[in-house]
């Protein structure tokens, strides 16, 4: 034993220990870079995805205090100040949209939460392999699909006089024969559509994640369970859901981030772009598209600019109210 103990102290200690004493006197020594180089290497393409697309592209924000031309390049505009962030809070459609998107994302938020949990807790019910791949695979296909595909999708269930959902409520008797519903002038059903849309293309990747997480779950919490008594719902409701909460806490303050901003796709090509849908369909994200579109380049990245704001002290505040509550379950 005491030989045990001694070679115990004298042994190299690991890269998470050098990382760790390293980070703890200020610096990072050569030790621990050659100890974690193969996670470098890993982390490189994310390095240069976020160089390219989030960093560099942070020039134009110059832009959102200019009246922006083609030909003044960005530091060859007038600079005027703040005036494109007033434009967008005194626009006649300030009210439609930011109550459109906090809508939408609070509620997409919500509902996302509670659907990918319950089908995660279903697949890990599932003991054939063959069945589990199956019901993965079909439920994590719609994330892979382009927008525009749903969009034709979805016009082939709701065109008014030839879509499917028409044909079956004629079928059933809720129309008569002849009749349509034009489910493009009226804003009244989109809240729904958009809401089952959203849900049915997200659920497979976020249904996977929580399942990865069930996964990890010791075997043995369920085994005492089950000689306790335990039936299902009492076993996903003192183990596997407190087991999901850190990952369901940190998932929901990185979607509280986009509080403040939509999918595009979604809101743009499933509706089609319908002017009379705006009321129902139109976000701070289709406001911006038609922005650009008519060459209001500076409102529109004043507006993008207010946007990530936002999302950086929704974040911020998320995170320090679970900090509070849990320090644990915090994301930093």
């Amino acid at each position: 034993m005491a030989f045990l103990s001694k070679s115990t102290k004298q042994s190299k200690p690991s890269g998470v220990e050098v990382v760790s004493y390293s980070r703890k006197h200020g610096k990072l020594s050569n030790a621990s870079f050659k100890d974690n180089l193969q996670f470098w290497i890993l982390a490189i393409p994310a390095i240069v995805y976020f160089v390219v697309f989030a960093y560099i592209p942070m020039f134009g924000l110059t832009m959102a205090f200019q009246e922006f031309q083609y030909g003044g390049g960005f530091f060859g505009n007038e600079f005027i100040g703040f005036r494109n962030f007033e434009l967008f809070f005194v626009t006649q459609d300030f009210g439609r949209i930011i109550r459109n998107t906090l809508a939408y994302s609070s509620t997409f938020i919500v509902l996302g939460l509670v659907v990918q949990v319950a089908v995660s807790l279903l697949l890990f019910e599932i003991s054939r392999k063959v069945l589990l791949k199956f019901y993965q695979t079909t439920m994590l296909l719609p994330n892979f699909l382009s927008w525009v595909i749903v969009g034709f999708f979805t016009y082939i269930l709701f065109n008014p006089r030839m879509g499917v959902i028409g044909s079956m409520l004629e079928f059933i008797g809720v129309i008569q024969p002849g009749d349509f519903v034009d489910w493009y002038a009226d804003p009244r059903y989109w809240p729904f559509i958009l809401t089952f849309t959203n849900i049915w293309r997200n659920v497979g990747m976020g249904s996977l994640i929580y399942y990865a997480a069930l996964t990890g779950i010791d075997a043995e919490l369920y085994e005492a369970a089950k000689i306790d008594g335990a039936s299902k719902w009492k076993q996903a409701k003192h183990i596997s859901i407190p087991s999901l909460i850190p990952m369901m806490t940190i998932l929901s303050i990185l979607a509280i981030g986009g509080l403040f901003r939509g999918d595009f796709g979604l809101f743009f090509q499933i509706p089609r772009d319908v002017g009379i849908l705006y009321p129902a369909t139109d976000i701070i994200d289709t406001y911006i598209y038609r922005g650009l579109i008519g060459g209001n380049f500076g409102e529109a990245a004043a507006v993008g600019m207010i946007q990530s704001l936002v999302g950086l002290f929704l974040v911020i505040v998320a995170n320090t109210i679970v900090r509070k509550i849990n320090p644990e379950n915090s994301l930093f």
